[in-house]
């Protein structure tokens, strides 16, 4: 052991192991005290943001009400505990509030606190402090509006009928200037291809102020029922055939009738006032040379329509009127021994000019007519007589001659 002691190699290793015991020492009381950042072994540290935390207000609400809070904050969190860390970020259970109490009405610059942060962590705030104005609640009553978004998406004829909310008014709660603001409280509801009745639809309450700022304010109830009738408005209204065109010579226009004397129209009730017939397409009357039907679309006006009818049958019927020549004039009780000849005009032929329905008249012919003269108790001599002309009913017949002139002999 003597020997040991008088090695100056022992005597140096023993003075380091010594030096050591005393720095670890030192370095751990060191490491004992919160306000010295150094130690021993370095320890790194993390830190993470966390984002869009509420922030909450702590004041009698029920007296004042608060602007200038932000609704959300971000939160900086540090610290050496990397398992605390991450806890507390994923849980987010800590919370950020501003305590108002104790301050009156008017403008105020506080600061942002923080609670239920673990002491592991330090924690900052972003903002840290902010501006305030506190003013006295106020409360006041409103009429909810409807408003329709897409109206004019709604089906062709269709349109808003009778509407209901309930309630029809909100209370609204807010600071006594913010309600002053307000200008509209309404909720918004989209028709665009409606057919069917709204009927009892949960819809937010908006409001907003002059300018269409919409206001954080509390609304009670938040959301209101509506209701609404989607009317499709019919009427019965007469049709109306129009024409274009002259017919071919020879033809003339007796009817023209459509198979229904009435339809029903659907519109809007603005655009039905103004309906009282509706027309469909022209008719070509150059066309025609035959009675028949003939079938024709509706010519509607823009936002009418007829639900499951396009067209419409129209019932023509047509008068023709043509010329028959050569057909003999017969005379009729000649006495016996008695010769007759015509002097004016010589020819015994006349023509006639027969009108008439145009199917019956086109199948007309000569022998269908029988143009004659009566000489009962005519005696010898010239005489002035009338003809009479006898043909199919239903057909108008003239003649180019009234009456001939005869003479009578006898034999």
């Amino acid at each position: 052991m003597d020997k040991w002691f008088k090695s100056k190699w022992f005597v140096r290793g023993i003075s380091l192991v010594f030096a050591i015991m005393l720095y670890v020492f030192v370095a751990m009381e060191e490491a004992d005290d919160p306000d010295n950042d150094l130690t021993f072994w370095p320890i790194s540290s993390k830190s993470e943001v966390v984002e869009n935390i509420p922030v909450e207000i702590r004041i009698n609400s029920e007296k004042f009400v608060v602007s200038g809070v932000p609704e959300f904050v971000d939160v900086t969190l540090e610290g050496t505990s990397t398992s605390v860390l991450e806890t507390t970020i994923r849980q987010r259970d800590f919370k950020v509030y501003v305590d108002l109490q104790g301050f009156g009405e008017g403008e105020h610059t506080v600061d942002l606190r923080h609670e239920d942060i673990p002491t592991e962590l330090e924690a900052s705030i972003d903002p840290s402090s902010i501006e305030v104005i506190i003013e006295e609640r106020s409360t006041e009553e409103f009429n909810v509006q409807v408003d329709f978004v897409n109206e004019d998406q709604l089906p062709e004829g269709y349109e808003l009928g009778e509407i209901e909310v309930n309630p029809g008014t909100v209370t609204i709660t807010s600071s006594k200037s913010v309600i002053e603001e307000i200008r509209i409280v309404k909720v918004y509801i989209d028709v665009a291809g409606l057919t069917e009745p709204v009927e009892e639809l949960e819809l937010p309450v908006n409001v907003y102020d002059s300018q269409g700022n919409e206001l954080r304010v509390r609304v009670e109830p938040e959301q209101v029922s509506v209701s609404a009738e989607i009317d499709n408005p019919s009427k019965s209204v007469s049709v109306s055939v129009p024409t274009t065109g002259t017919l071919p010579e020879g033809y003339s226009l007796v009817s023209m009738e459509p198979n229904v004397e009435e339809v029903t129209v659907f519109a809007t009730s603005e655009r039905l006032a103004d309906i009282e017939e509706v027309e469909t397409e022209a008719i070509d009357l150059s066309e025609l040379t035959e009675s028949g039907v003939v079938n024709v679309a509706f010519d509607l006006p823009e936002g009418v329509h007829i639900p499951n009818r396009q067209q419409v049958e129209i019932d023509v019927q047509l008068e023709q009127t043509r010329s028959i020549e050569a057909i003999s004039i017969e005379t009729d009780n000649l006495g016996d021994g008695q010769a007759v000849s015509f002097l004016d005009p010589e020819s015994q032929d006349t023509s006639i000019t027969i009108t008439g329905n145009e199917q019956d008249v086109r199948e007309l012919s000569a022998e269908d007519f029988r143009v004659s003269v009566d000489l009962a108790g005519l005696s010898e001599g010239e005489h002035r007589v009338p003809i009479t002309i006898d043909g199919p009913e239903g057909i108008t017949i003239e003649s180019e001659i009234e009456e001939v002139l005869i003479e009578i002999v006898e034999e």
